[in-house]
């Protein structure tokens, strides 16, 4: 949140609201989506546990921590963020009455096929949503009540809804298809689906800016790092293969998932552990990835393991970055020529290592970090980095500071037009 600027022009009815609905989070901003200006921004943590954290900031306020009284679930939440806005709009002169907005922009993370692009919500909209609920029941659920409460709460503001998987819907059909019967593929839409579709899209935006191009003319490999990790072969403009699949499950290895596996590992402990299928699911979603093989979730905290020493830290590290050099060297491929390599996310900004080891051994194709520049990184609001200046490189390395608020908000005014 530390791009919000209290300076500049006061705001008008080109604001956009965007609420980001998570498992166990909301993530909100109130922002001009041309600039990225941010009037209001804040977190909602660790929604329905005891130690429930809300950090909140608008501009002409320091940050705050609001007390998390009174919030017990999502709806909670989502009820008293909405009257915290309402509240700051109308004492404030530099921000937009309610009935001014633009539109409310809500993360909806499954779209399956039914959703290219952002899309204004109706009736309809919500129902094909809450339709694909099986196919992400942790979070389609909670972005439909986002909506709904921000609807009772703003009537007759345009609701738009941004989906995760919409920016994955451009991989041909010999990319997305399982080799499975195609009536299991007719029947139940069994399809690599992909994820993390915003975060994605903001780094080809910006990755164009970078190189003053359109994206169109583009062929990128981005790659998302943080408790949840995914990448994706962007070839002019268009994503044409991406890691996570029917669900965000497959691919890297991450936080608590496992990422890629043999598929008969789950039916082998189906049939000789005493867990059933719902508890092996829970296993791999939940205790897996980093966890499952040093105990810890957060990469800061295997780092400092393994810098102290821990082997199976160092191992969980070594897993991590394989998997990552191991889909660079597929995509290069798949790509044929690659323009720019773009790290994003908390670890893919913040960890040197990881990059660097990501990326160590790749000099026959194109690849090289220069080590010394990275350390000198310092990551300040929304730049562009390069990791590699010098003519070593065939393929530019970048890192991108994630932003999927703005996204989220830009995707939405494209959808107004």
């Amino acid at each position: 949140m530390s791009s919000i600027d209290s300076g500049g022009d006061e705001m008008n009815s080109n604001s956009v609201l965007v609420i980001n609905c998570g498992s166990s989070s909301i993530k909100y901003q109130l922002l001009q989506p041309q600039s990225g200006q941010i009037w209001i921004a804040g977190e909602v943590e660790r929604i329905g546990m005891a130690d429930t954290l809300w950090r909140h900031e608008q501009a002409d306020v320091d940050q705050q921590i609001i007390p998390a009284v009174g919030i017990v679930d999502h709806r909670s939440a989502l009820e008293l963020i909405n009257q915290l806005i309402i509240k700051a709009l109308a004492k404030n002169r530099t921000l937009p009455l309610a009935d001014n907005l633009l539109a409310i922009a809500h993360r909806v993370v499954h779209g399956g096929e039914y959703f290219t692009s952002a899309t204004q919500i109706d009736e309809q909209v919500k129902a094909r949503i809450r339709e694909l609920i099986p196919l992400a029941p942790m979070h389609n659920p909670v972005n439909l009540l986002g909506i709904e409460v921000a609807e009772t709460f703003f009537p007759g503001v345009v609701q738009v809804a941004v989906f995760d998987t919409a920016f994955h819907q451009s991989l041909p059909e010999y990319a997305f298809r399982y080799a499975l019967p195609e009536a299991v593929y007719s029947e139940f839409n069994l399809r690599r689906y992909g994820f993390h579709g915003t975060s994605h899209a903001y780094v080809l935006r910006k990755t164009a800016e970078y190189f003053e191009q359109r994206p169109e003319t583009l062929n990128v490999i981005s790659i998302h790092l943080g408790n949840g990790a995914s990448m994706a072969a962007i070839k002019n403009g268009r994503c044409i293969d991406t890691t996570m699949g029917f669900t965000p499950l497959e691919g890297l290895m991450m936080g608590t998932r496992c990422g890629d596996m043999d598929p008969s590992i789950a039916i082998f402990l189906v049939q000789n552990s005493k867990k059933n299928p719902a508890e092996i699911l829970k296993m791999l979603n939940e205790q897996s990835g980093l966890k499952g093989i040093c105990g810890y979730t957060d990469m800061r905290d295997v780092k400092q393991q393994a810098d102290a020493g821990d082997a199976s830290a160092v191992l969980a590290r070594q897993m991590f970055c394989y998997r990552i050099k191991k889909y660079i060297g597929a995509y290069r491929a798949v790509l044929g020529r690659v323009d720019a390599i773009v790290f994003t996310g908390g670890i893919g900004e913040h960890d040197q290592e990881v990059r660097q080891q990501s990326c160590e051994g790749l000099e026959e194709l194109g690849i090289v970090l220069d080590q010394a520049q990275q350390a000198d990184q310092v990551n300040t609001d929304q730049a562009v980095m390069a990791l590699d200046d010098s003519l070593q490189s065939k393929i530019q390395v970048l890192l991108i500071p994630a932003n999927e608020e703005w996204e989220i908000a830009m995707q939405a005014l494209i959808s107004l037009k």
